[in-house]
């Protein structure tokens, strides 16, 4: 084992965004619906500790949802922003 199998990485996927305002956001309960500004075809970009490494579409399998890579980013050159998401240089 080296160094680096240690190492732990938090990984997110962001499938879309919208805005709502706080008083809507208030009156949700248990089972409300906020629709997202993405549809079921589009890539949803996945993150490792909020930098973006790649885009994917969401696989059902069962009662599970995962994540199927269909492209992994090359920060310099590949990634541009989706549906209004912003580019975060560090």
């Amino acid at each position: 084992m080296t160094n680096l199998d240690t190492i732990a990485i938090e990984i997110s996927v962001e499938l879309g965004s919208t805005s709502i305002p706080i008083h809507q956001l208030l009156r949700m309960g248990r089972g409300a619906v906020i629709e997202l500004d993405a549809h079921e075809e589009d890539d949803c970009l996945i993150k490792a500790n909020d930098i973006p490494v790649a885009l994917g579409q969401v696989i059902l399998r069962g009662e599970k949802v995962g994540i199927s890579i269909t492209k992994v980013l090359n920060r310099s050159a590949d990634w541009r922003p989706l549906r209004g998401l912003q580019r975060v240089d560090r």
